[in-house]
């Protein structure tokens, strides 16, 4: 795939980037929606998340997919490790990936992303939103941070965006065909800070802990789980620590 034709559109104010985004996901990939200030910003499970204008990188991005729905977590991994290589390339900071989709230094998040399909006609479309704290650190009951805090630099939304792309397309010819497909999803085991740590696996009917030992070619968290590996599409991952008291 030749490079992108990105079409950014920017906003000083707007609902959410990615319902814009979804309301016009009949247009071809590339589509970019920026805004200096969200109103109804949200993240997983529909979690209400609003930063102070021009503190935040917020946008969405629209994609044209090759791959099967059940895929849709390595369009997360696509924009996530553009964005951490975007964020070392301006700043120096490194980054690291929380499944299935925050970046985080140490335990504090820097930035979370929210992926969803839409059926356009016969073809399907894949939305991607991600929020980035430049100079907001987070809401007060959020373990999170930002790049101000970490680097001491201030970074502008549009200039992080700039990168971001370049980075996606560096990377976006990958997810069409399986060799590329697994070489980005060792890129993104590289990368992500869940591998072997305990973890919690948080879904709407249950709750399972074990060891993260991998992830599968679509994507999905594999957890050793007394013995058995099992594997998740969707959950809220918490890393356990140690010291943690599970009774």
């Amino acid at each position: 795939m030749s490079p992108t034709l990105w079409r950014v559109e920017h906003f000083d104010e707007i609902d959410s980037t990615n319902t814009y985004v979804k309301d016009r996901a009949h247009e071809a990939e590339g589509l970019v929606a920026l805004a200096d200030f969200q109103t109804v910003g949200r993240g997983r499970l529909d979690r209400h998340w609003e930063a102070p204008a021009r503190s935040s990188l917020l946008c969405s991005i629209l994609f044209r997919p090759v791959l099967e729905t059940t895929q849709l977590q390595l369009f997360v991994a696509l924009v996530a490790l553009s964005t951490r290589s975007a964020l070392e390339r301006l700043s120096g900071l490194r980054v690291a990936l929380k499944w299935p989709n925050d970046l985080v230094v140490g335990g504090d998040k820097l930035a979370g992303l929210l992926a969803e399909i839409v059926s356009s006609g016969e073809a399907l479309a894949v939305i991607v939103g991600i929020g980035v704290n430049l100079t907001y650190d987070g809401p007060a009951d959020v373990a999170s941070s930002s790049v101000l805090a970490q680097t001491g630099l201030t970074i502008a939304p549009r200039a992080l965006l700039d990168i971001l792309l370049e980075e996606i397309d560096s990377r976006r010819a990958l997810l069409d065909d399986q060799r590329g497909r697994g070489a980005l999803r060792d890129e993104y085991l590289r990368a992500l800070a869940t591998i072997d740590q305990q973890v919690r696996v948080e879904q709407s009917d249950h709750v399972v802990e074990g060891l993260a030992v991998g992830v599968d070619h679509e994507g999905r968290l594999l957890v050793e789980v007394e013995g058995e590996v099992q594997t998740f599409a969707v959950g809220d991952v918490v890393h356990v620590r140690a010291h943690e008291d599970h009774r």
